[in-house]
């Protein structure tokens, strides 16, 4: 294959820095793009994108949603994100049903008094928004909902952040991220345990007492693994995408000044608010399927058995799908395209109704807290994070 004039590179510091150049250059000259160094393919128009993340035949989760999954050939453990149907269809069933709409607003008061309960602590005249704020409420609403004992909260989610870490030019994970997955999936795996003795009011405690129709149409209860696993999974999404996507929001409307305005005179405006920051710089940037076959995509083939990027952040992007698509607009019609910040098909984000819950609810607060800020962007830090971008350091203050 003729080698494109266009560099991705998931793990250089000039992806982590500025990906949305990178992402323009690959829809308008490789759409369909090969990186020979990794052996993988990339997908970043929305109409192959959304195509790809909907056809599970062709793309499948089975071998992992990382490149360093993919390419290892060993089997992933059992959760429901690297499952295929009909697998997927009977966990994600049981599943949902912790993520009913009467569910999720049952966590409103919760989420309002978390939030209110760090604001509280902040000193306005100087703090971090990631540090001291967004990355610590999040994590206290998913895993207070699973059942782990308040004392163990924190700590889950510094684990999720080491196990995601990498350094510019880390595929793999560190033996520190290694040892935090492992540490995260014993903690879990004794959780289930501990519950199965001793039910609570609790969605781990649920789980165990749940029926599951099996691929052989035989009904089981689901083992320790497996409950652990999507408690594992559960606590990592329910942390990472909002706190990300809180200080997205924060850093754009401090570049948008106007749209910030706009949410100070209508707070009506704030969950359409959080629609456009998930499409304009969400934090997930993209997610890996594996080719059963053999698939042909603007003339290009690309063999069975490949990693494929389906960079959900670029399609999100395309001037084809979203007039003037690099222009943040909470106001932007949003009828037209399907937002892929949170995924789209059978993938899609389980507790994307709570991510936006919490989101909506922390700027609201938010716009109280400071009509007007200044961030200090020299001192501010980005992650570099497998598959998730956003700040880890964003310092500010209100301005009065």
């Amino acid at each position: 294959m003729t080698k494109s004039a266009v560099e991705f590179d998931p793990f250089s510091e000039e992806f982590y820095a500025k990906p949305y150049e990178i992402y323009r250059r690959m829809r308008q000259d490789a759409p369909v793009y090969y990186n020979a160094e990794y052996d993988f393919y990339a997908l970043t128009r929305h109409a192959d994108v959304a195509a790809a993340f909907k056809d599970h035949g062709t793309y499948s989760s089975a071998r992992g949603v990382d490149l360093a999954q993919v390419k290892s050939g060993v089997p992933p453990q059992k959760s429901i994100i690297f499952m295929d149907p009909p697998d997927h269809r009977h966990m994600r069933n049981l599943l949902s049903r912790a993520f009913t709409p009467r569910a999720v607003q049952s966590q409103r008061d919760t989420i309002s008094d978390l939030v209110r309960k760090y604001l509280d602590g902040v000193d306005p005249a100087g703090f971090d928004l990631i540090q001291d704020f967004s990355a610590l409420f999040p994590v206290e609403v998913i895993t207070r909902m699973a059942g782990v004992p308040e004392e163990f909260r924190q700590q889950v989610r510094l684990w999720i952040d080491e196990s995601l870490h990498r350094e510019p030019g880390q595929m793999e994970m560190s033996e520190s991220g290694v040892q935090a997955a492992t540490d995260t999936s014993i903690f879990y795996y004794n959780l289930v345990q501990q519950r199965r003795a001793e039910p609570r009011d609790d969605m781990i405690s649920a789980l165990i007492a749940a029926e599951i129709e099996r691929d052989n149409g035989e009904t089981t209860t689901l083992d320790d693994l497996e409950i652990a696993a999507f408690a594992t999974l559960l606590g990592g999404a329910g942390a990472e995408t909002v706190t990300k996507l809180l200080g997205n929001a924060v850093a754009i409307f401090a570049r948008h000044p106007d749209q910030w305005r706009k949410l100070l005179d209508d707070r009506d405006k704030i969950p359409a608010a959080v629609e456009e920051v998930l499409r304009y710089e969400g934090p997930v940037q993209y997610n890996v399927r594996c080719t059963r076959t053999q698939v042909r995509v603007h003339d290009v083939t690309i063999p069975a058995g490949k990693p494929v990027f389906l960079i959900g952040a670029s399609a999100n992007r395309d001037p084809d799908a979203f007039p003037d698509a690099d222009t943040f607009d909470i106001d932007r019609d949003r009828t037209r395209s399907q937002n892929l910040g949170l995924g789209y098909g059978i993938h899609s984000c389980l507790g994307a109704a709570l991510a936006r819950l919490e989101t909506t609810i922390a700027l609201a607060h938010l716009l109280d807290f400071m009509p007007r800020y200044e961030i200090l962007w020299d001192r501010c830090e980005r992650v570099t994070m497998q598959n998730v971008a956003g700040w880890s350091r964003l310092p500010m203050k209100v301005l009065r």
